[in-house]
């Protein structure tokens, strides 16, 4: 285990590399599409192989897998586990759902599925296979306020460098298989939001001092005192918080601008910390990002409206709402509910989250997890909006890739549409079977589709996008069964493809900038 202290050397060189990395963006772009201008006689040629996809509504791919995890089977929760009680947790079912399916109505599901694309299979330790050697650390980043994160892969040295931030609930466990996986070729960390996972106090911010116990026996619960220590003064745990956490955990513990990678709530955040940090960030990939966070408003942006609301999620918690926390705590912390949330989220029951189970329910029972879970439910909004951040980023040249879950019961599809529909330019990859957490449920896919898109950037597009390596797949829309093994069986997930419309010459001239550079190894 490794503990860090916010006391660092400052970062030499990411202050430096600012206009160096915008250049670089632009440089890219502008390489590939004069690379195509250059490429026009062979254009010509090859023309009528090019296929232009209109894009209108895409219907279910209908995969799936039977089974039952162990976890979700053995738990039978009661049916208010499905009302108000887990919607506190993670949202209705359709709480993510505004807006229905009718913007999905320009896009198609035009073309057949493929010839199977057979991708590599996760580490299998139990053939002897070794993934990449996972460590636990701790980086106080200021007094008291202690942030955990894991990290693999650090010895490849001048490998890219990628961070991984986690949805609402979860912690840095839940991307074990991107870091054993991703590790073997990348420099890999994954971070604990401050009040979620292992990042949760050390110690109570509001000590309570006439209260022995609560809830029946249970020790003390922290953060329902009566005064706030001085380090926990202006505590909440909010966007803008986790947004600085990542700033300077980029900036001090990694040293250099990332490719930052967020499911759900991570999503959120790492679009949000790109577009007022675009100088850290090489590129961001969104995995179900949650298009909103926060009900309060912000006091920076709506400093009148925020007066109207005398609690925000500071310490300690008002008394009214002590109650309330204690009585929904109770019920969203019960095994039995957080198994019910596991078997919405997940498509394939078959998954394995036993780990993932524990490591929830080991959070839970932590005596300040009731307290943080309140000012995360109180906290108020960020500075920037979902489509603001989304903007500031595209305005920066930061290169985006889409990643959804195509079954997700709470960030349907027509949100990844949304988003692709702002940024025109950035892939667009829905899988089916996945739910919420695809980096989880179907991990071969997404860690595939992930290198893959961080190695066409780093090539400046010789290398060509997943999908995107014959003329047959140079179109707007295309759809390919990726098959991995995975304890010792094959598996088949449809991943169905959206290029840009915007910039043709730019898909095609890296078509070719990827063909020209194998004839050159193979000369």
């Amino acid at each position: 285990m490794e503990i860090l202290s916010h006391n660092f050397a400052p970062c030499r060189h990411v202050a430096d590399t600012r206009q160096n990395l915008n250049n670089k963006h632009l440089n890219s772009r502008q390489a590939k599409l004069l690379g195509g201008k250059r490429s026009r006689v062979l254009l010509v040629r090859i023309h009528k192989r090019v296929q232009c996809a209109s894009l209108s509504a895409g219907g279910h791919l209908g995969l799936n897998h039977s089974g039952t995890n162990s976890i979700v089977k053995s738990f039978k929760a009661p049916q208010t586990s499905r009302s108000a009680d887990s919607k506190v947790l993670s949202g209705s079912n359709s709480g993510y759902v505004i807006g229905g399916e009718e913007d999905a109505s320009s896009i198609s599901e035009e073309g057949e599925s493929e010839a199977k694309v057979l991708i590599p299979a996760l580490p299998d330790e139990s053939n002897g296979e070794r993934g990449a050697l996972i460590s636990s650390c701790f980086w106080e980043w200021k007094p008291k306020l202690t942030v955990h994160y894991e990290k693999a892969g650090c010895e490849n040295v001048g490998s890219p460098p990628v961070l991984f931030l986690p949805g609402f609930g979860v912690g840095s466990f839940h991307y074990e298989k991107q870091l054993k996986d991703l590790g073997r070729d990348f420099r890999v960390w994954a971070l604990d939001f401050l009040g979620q996972g292992r990042s949760l106090p050390f110690e109570d911010p509001a000590p309570q001092y006439n209260r022995e116990n609560d809830l029946e026996g249970k020790e003390t619960l922290w953060g329902f005192g009566e005064k706030t220590e001085p380090w926990a003064s202006q505590l909440v745990y909010s966007i803008d918080l986790w947004r600085d956490q990542v700033q300077y955990f980029v900036e001090e513990v990694i040293g250099e601008p990332v490719y930052v990678v967020g499911n759900s709530l991570g999503g959120f955040v790492a679009l949000y910390f790109a577009a007022s940090n675009p100088h850290l960030v090489k590129g961001v990939t969104l995995l179900n990002a949650t298009p909103f966070w926060g009900f309060l408003p912000n006091p920076v942006r709506s400093p009148r409206l925020a007066r109207i609301f005398p609690w925000a999620g500071t310490f300690p918690l008002p008394s009214r709402v002590r109650k309330l926390t204690e009585l929904v705590w109770q019920k969203i912390s019960d095994p039995g509910s957080i198994a019910e949330v596991l078997k919405q989220v997940y498509t394939d029951h078959s998954t394995d989250v036993d780990k993932v189970f524990s490591c929830i329910l080991e959070t839970a029972e932590h005596p300040a997890a009731a307290a943080s879970f309140a000012s995360i439910m109180f906290a108020p909004q960020g500075q920037l909006s979902f489509n603001e951040a989304l903007s500031g980023c595209r305005k920066n040249n930061i290169p985006v890739c889409l990643m959804y879950g195509k079954e997700d019961p709470w960030v349907k599809p027509v949100w990844g549409l949304q988003v692709k529909r702002q940024v025109p330019e950035a892939p667009y990859y829905e899988i089916s079977p996945a739910g919420h957490c695809p980096h989880d449920e179907v991990p071969e896919v997404v860690n595939y589709l992930l290198q893959g898109w961080i190695k066409n950037l780093e090539s400046q597009g010789s290398v060509a996008l997943p999908l995107l390596d014959d003329l047959e797949t140079i179109q707007h829309t295309t759809a390919k069964d990726l098959e991995f093994v995975r304890g010792g069986e094959k598996r088949s997930v449809k991943v169905r493809f959206i290029e840009s419309t915007s910039l043709p010459w730019n898909r095609i001239s890296s078509f070719i900038g990827s063909h020209v550079a194998k004839l050159k190894l193979k000369s």
